[in-house]
């Protein structure tokens, strides 16, 4: 049975980032596994921050970010609620994580994802029965 897995921005940006060096490469090889087998998962959220971050940080050209975000809009994709949100403030309010941190793990749940690929929050933990992995750690 494969794996559902949500990806948090970072890990995304990566496979775009010529300066990125070997986490560029490791993002490249997880993300055409995640195609391959039609296990990745995002949410709206996701598809903005990418687009932002990657013309703002990584150097992308705005034509090229609007691609990189249609391509990963064919994944699946959760849009959050009102409720969603209030979700994730209480999860933020126990002070755990930062509420956009919060709304990753909220969505990745909502996706009944197994897994959320990330390098914001510590590797190995689980939160809302979702495992938090590190790639660049994992390899």
């Amino acid at each position: 049975m494969s794996v559902k897995a949500f990806l948090d921005t970072n890990i995304i940006v990566y496979a775009y980032d010529l300066s990125a060096g070997s986490k560029r490469t490791l993002a490249r090889k997880l993300l055409t596994r995640l195609w391959d087998e039609g296990t990745g998962s995002l949410s709206i959220q996701v598809l903005q921050e990418l687009y932002v971050t990657l013309t703002r940080k990584a150097a992308v050209e705005p034509k090229t970010g609007r691609v990189v975000v249609a391509h990963y809009g064919m994944w699946r994709l959760h849009r959050p609620s009102a409720n969603d949100v209030v979700d994730a403030i209480d999860l933020h309010q126990k002070g755990l994580l930062s509420l956009w941190d919060a709304m990753i793990l909220v969505s990745a749940r909502k996706l009944a994802c197994d897994v959320l690929y990330t390098e914001d929050l510590s590797h190995g933990q689980s939160v809302l029965g979702v495992e938090v992995i590190n790639p660049f750690l994992a390899e």
